[in-house]
């Protein structure tokens, strides 16, 4: 089959080349990827920022989305059956949808939004999870409570102001000029353009923050929170418990406490809690999500569409940090 694979780190590594086809487990789904969709993720994995908690061995298939339709099953498989149209983030140590087979878990599958093409339900899972975790799973985000989300108009953003509302909040984001009507139109009560104006000094006393960005707007996040909100950032730093969670060793574990330890001062002083996600595969939120999008009530995001052969076009694209929504791949 083919699939676009990396035989060593690097940010320009990566083709598309024939491989065997995955081995199929007792628990194990084969699906045929129609598409898939690129995330930031797979450009750090590229890189390999995250090769000390993420140990992969090469060569590498990329690929953390999928949407597509089942070719057939493990013995022990009881969800699902051959012709099932399918959307999954495969579990972390076994990444590998930028191909035309792959085999996933059937606890982290779930059955595609039924309204939606296979190239918006392949632009779902990672973010839609990563929001799902951060409102739902982690702040326990509840009606009338203020919520500000980061970038906007990225993957994880437009899904996240989406959900949020849906949940009943107050929306506040952030975006350059020329988004602020689009993100305003996904539902943001508030769109700070962070070209004019500073966020800390147009919000206040809100009880959630999700943090997308780097270090400097990590710090600047906590004086938009109220005592006792939280601070809850998908791109770092991880702290002890994320370690202890993923079982790493304690010299990682070390590392991620003086990582974060800065950071986690600051909270505390301020009765702020920090806590990282690092968001893990679910069929059963996925399951969740579907609902949600048949419904009306999460919408796709797309910005744009690449064939299979292009697929390094679209992790260059990706990495420009740009896109509104995400960017898919298709293969069938």
């Amino acid at each position: 089959m083919k699939a676009f694979t990396i035989d060593r780190y690097g940010k320009k590594n990566g083709r598309v080349s024939e491989v065997p086809a995955p081995e199929v487990g007792a628990y194990d789904v084969l699906v045929q990827v129609h598409a898939t969709s690129v995330n930031l993720l797979d450009s750090k994995i590229r890189t390999g920022e995250f090769k000390l908690i993420l140990p992969y061995s090469f060569p590498l298939i990329l690929g953390n989305d999928l949407a597509g339709v089942v070719v057939s099953v493990g013995s022990a498989v009881s969800r699902f059956k051959p012709g099932d149209e399918v959307y999954a983030r495969p579990p972390q140590e076994r990444i590998g949808t930028f191909a035309e087979l792959t085999a996933v878990h059937e606890d982290a599958l779930a059955l595609k939004p039924r309204n939606i093409s296979m190239g918006e339900a392949a632009s779902l899972p990672l973010v839609a999870l990563t929001a799902w975790q951060v409102l739902v799973e982690t702040a326990k985000l509840k009606k009338g409570q203020k919520v500000f989300i980061q970038a906007g108009s990225g993957g994880v953003g437009s899904i996240a102001i989406q959900l949020a509302k849906h949940l009943g909040a107050f929306v506040a984001t952030s975006t350059s000029t020329s988004n602020v009507e689009w993100v305003k139109a996904l539902g943001a009560d508030v769109v700070i353009d962070y070209k004019k104006q500073n966020v800390e000094s147009a919000l206040q006393d809100y009880d959630i923050v999700l943090n997308s960005l780097g270090p400097d707007e990590l710090e600047k996040s906590l004086s938009i929170l109220k005592p006792g909100g939280q601070l809850i950032s998908i791109s770092g730093p991880p702290t002890p418990q994320f370690a202890q969670e993923k079982k790493l060793s304690w010299v990682l574990g070390l590392v991620m406490r003086v990582l974060s330890s800065s950071i986690r001062r600051k909270a505390h002083r301020k009765n702020v809690r920090y806590a990282f996600v690092f968001m893990h595969q679910s069929g059963v939120q996925l399951d969740e999500i579907a609902a949600l999008v048949e419904s009306g009530i999460i919408k796709p995001v797309i910005d744009r569409t690449f064939p299979f052969e292009a697929t390094a076009e679209a992790l260059s694209y990706v990495e420009q940090g740009r896109s509104k929504g995400k960017v898919v791949i298709k293969l069938v």
